[in-house]
């Protein structure tokens, strides 16, 4: 039997979620300045699916472990969903819709399509921002350096071996203007 108070606690809890104070969250998204007021528990990744449209940025595991919701903030990978939106207050992000340029792919989407890195394609979007965010500070990466950058990003189907040579062939194009 439940007890009265874990009723009353329980109610009072919903309460508090339902009218939960909304903060204003001011961000950078792709290029464009985007604004939203939300909960202070909503994440990144929320933010962006929910209340951005942007559905590249996939939901996985929820917890940090697969990567797949990896965006760039301030041109640095991050899980989208463990940062909360008002963490990435006035911060500068970047989705994979946001590698393409004036109807372009980005050299590293390119390298993807090239050498077959793109299995399934839900590990993906985190895999090339995270490769894209290696090349930015890193433009001659070793294989090594590669397989570092990507650590986070989680792929069941591949061996990984196409998306390092991916990475690695992008950075011989970009480096060839």
């Amino acid at each position: 039997m439940i007890s009265e108070s874990k009723v009353r606690n329980d109610f009072q809890l919903r309460v508090n979620v339902v009218d939960a104070k909304l903060h204003p969250v001011r961000l950078m998204v792709n290029g464009s300045a985007r604004a939203a007021e939300v909960q202070a528990n909503l994440t990144l990744l929320e933010l962006l699916r929910d209340h951005f449209g942007l559905m590249g940025t996939k939901v996985g595991c929820e917890t940090g472990y697969c990567g797949v919701c990896t965006v760039l903030l301030e041109g640095e990978p991050v899980n989208s969903c463990l940062m909360l939106a008002v963490e990435a207050d006035g911060g500068t992000i970047t989705t994979i819709e946001g590698l393409e340029r004036e109807g372009r792919l980005d050299t590293v989407q390119e390298a993807f399509l090239r050498h077959g890195a793109v299995q399934c394609g839900y590990c993906s979007p985190g895999m090339i921002l995270s490769g894209r965010a290696l090349l930015d500070r890193n433009p001659n990466p070793t294989a090594e350096e590669v397989r570092e950058a990507i650590s986070g990003n989680l792929c069941c189907c591949t061996g990984y071996v196409k998306i390092v040579e991916a990475i690695l062939d992008a950075a011989k194009v970009e480096t060839k203007g």
